[in-house]
């Protein structure tokens, strides 16, 4: 059985007005960073292909996974956070179960934007040296931010446990490893990553793709997370 004293009940998260709070930043800035996207990406598009999907499509994949990916995020952390619509539905797997949809969506991220940069490799038109030198550079800050997300701040809290268990409340602020940089380190340092794997392939669509992913997540933080930590944590309305 579900602990139920444990799984966050807000009323002032219980409507629609609040389900829907911030939606504007978040759904809105997606046309608007797509078109920024596709207008750098599209000279290099078409051209090449890698498992057999076209460039074109690695770059639409590249773009709709972060999306599901994002709006799943906001449509399971308001029902859960205002309507415990997971733990009604699947009990004690309340978790695991977000956790199962939430993981294959994340991992997909880095992958698509890995084979975007190899179906579209060296269309930037940079010195090859170049982008091996800046990509090698952001690529080990990236990691090492994973690192401290899965060492410091850990992977339940990573997946918006704070949503689910009000345990999660009362667990100090992070502020070792990346997080000694920055306390978003993975919005922050860790999507570095992307860019990093379109540099080392000299890929202008990959570019485009890690502006998209980058932008997008920071659309996501000020549209939903940040709205629900001022609920969850008790911070003033900003």
């Amino acid at each position: 059985m579900v602990d139920h004293d444990d799984v966050p009940r807000i009323p002032e998260a219980r409507s629609l007005s609040y389900f829907f709070r911030g939606q504007l930043i978040h759904l809105g800035s997606i046309p608007f960073l797509a078109a920024i996207a596709y207008a750098f990406a599209s000279p290099s598009l078409g051209d090449q292909t890698w498992l057999g999907l076209s460039d074109a499509h690695w770059f639409g994949l590249a773009l709709l996974l972060p999306i599901v990916h994002q709006v799943y995020v906001w449509v399971g952390w308001r029902a859960q956070l205002g309507f415990q619509t997971f733990t009604r539905i699947f009990g004690r797997a309340d978790f695991k179960v977000w956790g199962a949809i939430f993981m294959p969506l994340l991992v997909s991220r880095p992958l698509v934007i890995l084979g975007l940069a190899i179906a579209d490799a060296g269309s930037a038109d940079l010195p090859a040296w170049w982008g091996w030198a800046l990509g090698g550079a952001l690529l080990p800050p990236a990691l090492y931010a994973l690192y401290s997300v899965q060492r410091y701040f850990g992977l339940d809290r990573a997946l918006g446990g704070d949503h689910f268990r009000t345990r999660y409340r009362h667990m100090p602020f992070v502020r070792e490893g990346a997080f000694k940089w920055t306390s978003n380190a993975m919005y922050t340092v860790a999507f570095l990553a992307f860019w990093g794997i379109a540099l080392v392939a000299g890929s202008r669509a990959a570019l485009a793709a890690a502006f998209f992913h980058h932008a997008y997540i920071w659309a996501h933080y000020l549209g939903t997370e940040e709205p629900d930590m001022q609920l969850i944590y008790g911070q003033p309305d900003a």
